[in-house]
């Protein structure tokens, strides 16, 4: 064979293998793997065993559940637990290694930080569709768009079997959450006194991608959720309106946002609704894709799957979200009580992000862990443009058993190098969310149907 012969066919070698690594794995798994779903793993991919300390048990739905009525709190199926015992300043070395990076910031910078431990429940369950639409994502799932888009998935997370980093994070993005739903909740972020003015919104959601009745994931026309945000208080920014519609692929079709402004009554584009941009409610403290800890596309960011640990997260959070508890008795100046929050033994899932070579973002790096039970985002930690650990997130697990579906009730951020932080989904002096509210369609979460909303 000749030099050049041999030239080009290396060449074309070298090209054939960059192109194999700039396109994610098939994320699909072979039917084997996927005959796994509901015998040694749990429908949406957890290990149904517990650990061998006995420190995580094994999976179990909830037998019965407390009586609830529709729109109304949860009672805490739990209430009798009694804590194992408390990590604090004082004994964090010994738990190092059950403790993400969050919580050890916490426990580093914030004075009188701790966590209170409590038996680990696995009690988080799903309807039988949700756990049909799982087993034939893990069949036909795929990435697209150089892993920012998904393909071939419906209802829940598209990856029950997850294999790469970014799949953790679709994982998260397209989990079930209901179909129609809505909800009032309160966002605070207390001054260096501790006095706050709470950001009270109402939601109402239409999770497209998890219509029970999806027939073909192309019917979505890439869209996987349609959402309106009104401002209840503070009075001087009520009426505020916030409609998104949600794309799957946002490199194909950038999110559609539009916002309605009662005081020019005008219906505007909002395409700085996305990335990290300021949250409007957050008093800066949080950017957009942090709502719901992390939302919108993953494409700024090189993802990694770490793959899985134990960690300590706060889980069936039922006392600080019950309804008797004040925001003035929830909130101090530099954390939130942790008197009222709920920790136990837990496997995540860990995914890195490194910022890609020429984007933007305020956050140069971030590292999320995600529920094996469920795939909510528990906590987060963000990095400047430094390298420096700048904030950290944790999401407040509950199981909103009626649906049945578990979801972080609430999620707060810390900014550890300003000592402040910042706490939004509290529903205890609101209203809860209603799983039940099958009157929206879509016709109310348009463009024309915001305006006409806003002049009423």
């Amino acid at each position: 064979m000749s030099t050049k012969i041999q030239t080009a066919a290396g060449a074309a070698a070298m090209l054939l293998a960059a192109a194999a690594m700039a396109v994610p794995a098939a994320a699909k798994v072979s039917q084997a793997e996927a005959d796994k779903l509901g015998n040694s793993l749990t429908p949406i991919g957890a290990e149904k065993a517990g650990n061998a300390e006995g420190t995580i048990p094994a999976w179990e739905p909830l037998a019965s559940t407390p009586a609830h009525e529709q729109g109304g709190f949860y009672a805490d199926p739990y209430a009798d637990d009694q804590p194992l015992f408390t990590i604090d300043g004082s004994n964090k070395a010994q738990y190092a290694d059950k403790l993400t990076e969050t919580h050890k910031a916490l426990l580093d910078n914030v004075a009188n930080y701790k966590m209170i431990v409590y038996p680990s429940r696995r009690n988080c369950a799903y309807p039988e569709f949700v756990n049909e639409a799982l087993k034939y994502n893990a069949l036909n799932a795929e990435l697209v768009a150089d892993g920012n888009g998904v393909a071939n998935a419906k209802i829940a997370a598209p990856f029950p079997i997850p294999q790469e980093g970014v799949e953790l994070v679709w994982n998260h993005n397209l989990r079930y959450r209901g179909f129609k739903l809505n909800r009032q909740f309160a966002s605070i972020a207390p001054d260096g006194s501790g006095s706050f003015t709470p950001v009270t919104v109402y939601d109402e959601v239409i999770f497209t991608y998890s219509d029970p009745a999806l027939q073909s994931f192309e019917s979505l026309d890439n869209i996987s959720l349609k959402y309106l945000q009104t401002v209840i208080a503070p009075s001087r920014r009520a009426g505020e309106l916030l409609l998104v519609h949600e794309t799957i692929n946002q490199v194909k079709g950038a999110r559609n946002a539009w916002q309605y402004n009662p005081g020019t009554k005008r219906v505007r584009r909002a395409p700085t609704v996305a990335y990290d941009n300021p949250q409007s409610y957050s008093d800066g403290r949080q950017t957009t894709d942090q709502f719901d800890l992390f939302n919108g596309s993953p494409d700024r960011y090189t993802w990694t799957n770490q793959g899985k640990s134990e960690k300590y997260i706060a889980y069936n959070t039922y006392k600080w979200a019950d309804p008797s508890n004040e925001y003035e008795n929830m909130l101090n100046a530099d954390s939130l009580n942790q008197d009222l929050m709920r920790y136990e033994l837990h496997r995540v899932w860990t995914a890195e992000g490194k910022l890609r070579e020429g984007q933007r973002h305020i956050y140069t790096r971030r590292v999320m862990s995600f529920d094996e039970d469920t795939y909510n985002m528990v906590t987060g930690e963000m990095y400047d443009s430094r390298g420096q650990l700048w904030r950290v997130q944790e999401g407040h697990i509950i199981n909103y058993y009626d649906l049945p579906t578990c979801w972080n009730n609430s999620d707060v951020t810390y900014d550890i190098q300003a000592g402040y932080y910042n706490v939004q989904g509290l529903k205890n002096q609101e209203r809860e969310i209603n799983y039940a509210y099958d009157e929206l369609n879509e016709d109310l979460l348009t463009p024309a149907a915001l305006r006409r909303r806003g002049v009423r």
